[in-house]
């Protein structure tokens, strides 16, 4: 924001107050036409530089291409970091409970059989 303000600073202290171009303007004096042409043409030449300073800044403030494909592809590979980790703690436990099953239908048949 402070290099916004210095920017404008910068470009609008050459220009002429308002009040001062309109008195020049209302002159008869060929030179004085001259330069309120001048001073309108500095103005003009602040307020073009102003805008790409701006346009600039707009374009600073957005991220290349090739930098959102590298964060959506950060935030995919973390997704799937994620997605893996839950998949395999659900096989472990689908293990678990396989032994566990596994156990007491031994135990169920070892009991079958001394009966």
């Amino acid at each position: 924001m402070i290099a916004c303000v210095t920017a404008l600073e910068a470009a609008l202290l050459p220009c002429l107050p308002a009040r001062e171009l309109q008195a020049i303007d209302r002159s008869p004096h060929p030179s004085h036409q001259i330069d309120v042409e001048r001073h309108a043409r500095d103005f003009m030449e602040a307020a073009k530089n102003l805008q790409l300073h701006f346009i600039s800044l707009q374009r600073e403030d957005q991220p290349s291409k090739a930098e959102t494909l590298r964060k959506e592809i950060a935030t995919m590979e973390e997704e799937l970091k994620l997605k893996n980790e839950l998949i395999d703690q659900q096989e472990r436990l689908i293990q678990d409970w396989r032994k566990g099953l596994e156990d007491q239908l031994e135990k169920h048949n070892s009991e079958l059989e001394r009966v």
